[in-house]
């Protein structure tokens, strides 16, 4: 994945214990939730996440989000070698315990959605508090 400042290898993810979607360990990379559609499939919401940050304090690949805006490009690098790009069209923060129903949605029209964490944090309440969540469509172009 690459574009808006953001350069991260995707792997595979899947669901932890608790029913949220894992997210890579390492913060270069970004996770692509793999019982979902994938980035390119003709229907639904391909999702890809990413920390923000390290234990250190070291950004994570997906503090980029935090730059774009409506209307930035974003490319994918598919495994096959070919390149999708999208389109930023939203943007927004919601609780982690609010995230709206249709994030993983495997129908309908296709999207990119893109995730990392968000402030506030809470070392008591177990880190971030909630999620930038930024959407992207199959650009024209």
């Amino acid at each position: 994945m690459s574009g808006a400042d953001l350069s991260a290898p995707v792997v595979p993810v899947g669901v932890r214990d608790d029913g949220r979607v894992e997210v890579p360990a390492d913060p270069a990379q970004a996770g692509w939730y793999r019982f979902g559609p994938a980035p390119g499939d003709a229907h639904g919401s391909a999702v890809l996440v990413g920390h923000v940050d390290s234990h250190t304090g070291e950004l994570g690949e997906l503090a980029a989000l935090y730059d774009v805006r409506a209307g930035d490009r974003v490319d994918v690098q598919r495994g096959d070698g070919t390149t999708l790009t999208y389109e930023i069209v939203a943007r927004r923060i919601v609780k982690k315990d609010r995230m709206p129903a249709d994030t993983f949605r495997r129908e309908g029209e296709p999207v990119l959605t893109l995730i990392t964490c968000a402030p506030p944090y809470d070392a008591d309440r177990g880190g971030y508090q909630s999620n930038l969540i930024v959407t992207a469509v199959r650009s024209a172009s």
